[in-house]
């Protein structure tokens, strides 16, 4: 992977940044995405943050040798704080884990103006992610899921709007923990992710069973009941 080339997940990624716009890249690693984005003519300028010192050394690197330095800025700081209040249009957190992005998002709320786009990228538990966004009042507007190198992925694109509208003629339920626009396609790779979930949870069960271990009975049921979800939504 490099600036001319991305990864397949961040390929995808980048397909939802608004033409245009200023991008803010949060976990930005190498500075992959940001100097893509400003080379293809999405964005207009950037904004690559980081938290750890030798990724922020190595998205510096990247982008003077991309000879970007006037349209990307490269700062490091812990997640949103990063930026001033309303300064980029879209923002972007890729190959987190849900809860870390959820926090990150929760912890510079007050970074947003209201006209941003957010597109996120979990690893997994995009679950949290969808609960976020709609106490908050972002409406999830697209999803995708992929596999990439044996590791499947997904992608949540949000903006202000009505949290509960992808919702409406579902059960909730189900699609705040599978995604209410994955459930309604439910293409091969998604299809593959609920039923290696499915395994794992009937695995995790049978072996707290056999523990007879009383404290694990309330694991047990909660897996009960994601188990019963997620096998009443594949039969639709």
């Amino acid at each position: 992977m490099n600036v001319d080339k991305l990864s397949k997940r961040l390929e995808r990624v980048s397909t939802y940044i608004p033409g245009g716009a200023i991008l803010a890249d949060i976990g930005s690693d190498h500075a992959y995405l940001p100097c893509y984005a400003i080379k293809e003519g999405i964005a207009s300028q950037a904004i690559a943050g980081e938290v750890v010192e030798g990724p922020f050394q190595s998205a510096v690197a990247q982008v003077k040798e991309s000879g970007l330095e006037k349209q990307i800025a490269v700062r490091k700081g812990n997640g949103l704080e990063v930026l001033t209040a309303g300064e980029a249009s879209a923002i972007t957190i890729c190959g987190m884990g849900g809860s870390l992005i959820t926090r990150i998002l929760d912890e510079g709320k007050e970074k947003f103006s209201g006209k941003e786009r957010l597109i996120l990228q979990p690893n997994i538990g995009s679950q949290f992610i969808r609960e976020w966004l709609m106490h908050e009042g972002w409406e999830l507007i697209a999803e995708e899921i992929l596999e990439e190198d044996g590791k499947i992925y997904e992608i949540l694109v949000a903006e202000k709007g009505e949290p509960k509208k992808p919702y409406n003629n579902q059960n909730t339920e189900a699609a705040l923990l599978m995604g209410p626009y994955l459930l309604k396609g439910q293409n091969d790779v998604f299809k593959k992710k609920w039923n290696q979930e499915l395994t794992h949870w009937r695995r995790i069960i049978k072996q707290v069973e056999a523990s007879g271990n009383e404290r694990s009975m309330e694991k047990k049921e909660e897996l009960s009941r994601l188990v019963e979800i997620v096998e009443e939504a594949l039969e639709r």
